[in-house]
């Protein structure tokens, strides 16, 4: 008796109908019926009762339906927890903010050899890179956004400015407030997004009406912007930016903190294992 025999008996029990469950399992009834009967035949018992119409359990087959449903469950289960044990998955937004990662993943490497790392980016409309969805188990991101039930390690701060046309009449500047770029059009993060994180893309206190200005997903809709319309952005000082567009520091927009985010209710060891590397362990 093995897993693969109690998942077609489980097939067949559940669909009350061997073509049934051969379609669900995606093979044909021959060797579906031959592998029930050679269970039948190791367990010394008939656990089903066959008709044209289908098939019902018999009293043994009732008892290793309910058997095999725990086993199967089990066996997924424990091939989840491996899985999870040989592979973590990192969310990084599409900004660049994944370059504070790359010593973080040289030490990683070197302490699990073995573990996979699958990467997820995100764009700037899920300040979480995927770690509130689920979607991921660790993630390397930006504040401010609603960081309830997850946990956050600074790995450094970066200053901002606005993102300005090369020709702009303000790209000269040494810095600017935001008062003096108050009559200009910003980009805007889509409805929906955390509003504390479109609220400081916007460069307006949290809870304020947003500024006009096109709604954008990503870094390079926003560089766009600027330089077709002449929209202004809030990007980190340290962003490269293409020919045609400067940066100008704003001194009066706190810096945009680079964090390493998890979930606080969900931190297996390899989760534990990261977080603490990039904490300096």
């Amino acid at each position: 008796m093995d897993l693969r025999s109690l998942r077609y008996f489980v097939a067949v029990a559940e669909e009350r109908h061997f073509g049934r469950a051969a379609a669900r399992l995606h093979m044909t009834q021959p060797p579906l019926s031959r592998a029930v009967k050679r269970l039948e035949t190791d367990l010394g018992a008939v656990l089903l009762h066959r008709s044209p119409a289908g098939v019902s359990l018999t009293d043994a087959g009732t008892a290793l339906y309910e058997e095999a449903r725990t086993l199967l469950e089990a066996a997924e289960r424990a091939r989840a927890r491996v899985t999870a044990a040989a592979n973590l998955t990192l969310g990084t937004l599409g900004d660049g903010v994944d370059q504070t990662g790359t010593a973080v993943a040289a030490r990683f490497r070197e302490r699990h050899p073995g573990v996979r790392i699958i990467l997820r980016e995100a764009d700037l409309s899920d300040p979480a890179a995927g770690l509130r969805a689920g979607l991921v188990d660790v993630a390397l991101t930006r504040l401010p956004f609603d960081d309830r039930g997850i946990g956050t390690h600074v790995l450094r701060d970066d200053p901002v400015g606005a993102l300005l046309r090369a020709d702009d009449p303000l790209a000269g500047r040494e810095s600017l407030a935001v008062r003096e770029l108050a009559d200009r059009a910003w980009f805007r993060l889509p409805e929906g997004t955390d509003p504390r994180w479109r609220a400081y893309w916007n460069a307006v206190p949290p809870g304020s009406p947003l500024r006009e200005g096109p709604v954008i997903r990503t870094v390079h809709e926003c560089v766009q912007a600027v330089l077709w319309n002449g929209t202004v952005g809030l990007v980190p000082l340290a962003h490269p930016v293409p020919d045609g567009l400067t940066t100008v520091p704003l001194s009066d927009v706190p810096p945009s903190r680079v964090v390493l985010a998890w979930r606080r209710a969900w931190t297996p060891p390899l989760v534990r294992s990261f977080v603490e590397l990039a904490r300096g362990g």
